[in-house]
């Protein structure tokens, strides 16, 4: 009978990148916009650098998930070579290795004698993997995946204040981009809690906090080197 669980670990790695990327587009974008309207820039020029800090933005996030995931992947590789070779030249050893790594969980030394050569009868390299270097199939390192997850999510994140920009008026700009882009980022801090099975509250207000930090600092910023013509 198939196992009906349905754990929500295997989420990490996109869950993990989208997040990043959706909030990191909100608060940064927002806070660019409220920076700049609060300098007392045109509607045009805070569309402008809106949009240079999107695109930007979401080439910066793709880059540096898909530099950071890769050396994690390279590691993995590494380390899974030397363990193929290890086990091509010492097999014996690579058992008592694994055995060991069982009776440290609490089995028995016979038990987990037989459990190893059972494991490594079946997948010597993916028993190692999984049990010695902790490299498993859901944390595995996926680096163009999460690059391009970080770039939507940032864009779409991003595109919500400037999309509030483009509708309001320009007396209530820096106000309603600041508490629209705070409810889009309480929303989404409340639908990663979910998704992952945290508390929503939780998440969302942890997301909003910071996010009213960054939009508070840049607006002080703009009011206090702007100059409204």
């Amino acid at each position: 009978m198939r196992h009906g669980e349905w754990h929500k670990s295997g989420r990490i790695g996109w869950l993990r990148a989208a997040v990043l990327g959706a909030n990191d587009g909100i608060v940064s974008t927002a806070s660019l916009v409220i920076g700049v309207a609060s300098a007392g820039a045109t509607r045009s020029a805070v569309l402008i650098a809106g949009t240079a800090g999107l695109v930007a933005g979401a080439m910066s996030m793709a880059a540096g998930e898909y530099v950071s995931v890769s050396s994690q992947s390279d590691t993995e590789n590494s380390d899974l070579a030397r363990e193929r070779k290890e086990l091509e030249t010492d097999t014996e050893a690579e058992h008592q290795e694994l055995a060991a790594i069982y009776v440290q969980r609490g089995l028995d030394p016979a038990l987990a004698a037989q459990v190893s050569n059972q494991l490594m009868a079946h997948d010597a390299l993916g028993a190692h993997a999984r049990d010695e270097l902790g490299i498993s199939e859901i944390l595995q390192a996926r680096p163009v995946q999460a690059a391009f997850a970080s770039a939507l999510s940032f864009s779409v994140g991003a595109a919500l204040p400037l999309a509030t920009v483009f509708v309001v008026s320009q007396a209530l700009m820096v106000w309603l981009v600041a508490v629209l882009s705070l409810a889009f980022l309480a929303i989404l801090g409340g639908i990663a809690a979910k998704v992952g099975g945290a508390r929503i509250s939780t998440g969302a207000i942890r997301v909003t906090f910071w996010g009213a930090l960054a939009m508070a600092l840049t607006a002080a910023v703009g009011s206090l080197f702007g100059v409204t013509t």
